[in-house]
């Protein structure tokens, strides 16, 4: 069982320690994680063993490690870009289309959340420079993810009227 930090809506488990910082290349992208891990429900070993991937898999996209990074999905996988109106069918599609990407990207992971078969990793996308907050869904089946939803948020300044009740978020 992990122990619960300052955050409800957490429990630190198993992974990869806050702080932790991993840098890799792709050609022409340049990649970087960090993460806060988080378990909610306890440390299982199937959570661990779920975490692992999760670390894996990010480590992997980090590295530019295609094959490594895809091995966390089933073939059929199902991954949702709901912004553009995007579903990509299968993880030979989906490596194809993430393979190609002609932007700059990068990312550092703020967090990961999960228990069961459901988990979150919140992350902040590099696009050609430009910061998007991104959240992931990943659905698992049989210890793979079944199907993925990435959904990307342009910052926005904040409204002058709410200014009394609110403060900078670091």
């Amino acid at each position: 069982m992990g122990r619960r930090d300052d955050r409800p809506e957490t429990m630190l488990g198993g992974g990869t320690a806050a702080g932790v910082t991993v840098v890799g290349k792709r050609p022409a992208h340049r990649m970087c994680a960090s993460s806060d891990t988080a378990v909610i429900g306890g440390n299982t070993m199937g959570h661990q063993e779920t975490r692992a991937a999760l670390d894996r898999h990010w480590a992997a996209s980090a590295a530019g490690d295609q094959d490594t990074e895809h091995e966390i999905y089933h073939d059929d996988v199902i991954v949702d870009y709901p912004q553009s109106g995007e579903r990509i069918h299968g993880r030979h599609n989906l490596q194809a289309l993430r393979s190609h990407h002609p932007a700059r990207l990068g990312f550092t992971i703020r967090r990961i959340l999960g228990s069961g078969d459901l988990w979150i990793t919140e992350y902040v996308l590099d696009y050609d420079g430009k910061p998007v907050p991104t959240v992931s869904v990943m659905e698992f089946r049989d210890g793979k993810v079944a199907r993925e939803t990435q959904y990307f948020a342009d910052p926005f300044a904040p409204p002058a009227w709410r200014a009394q009740w609110v403060e900078p978020a670091p």
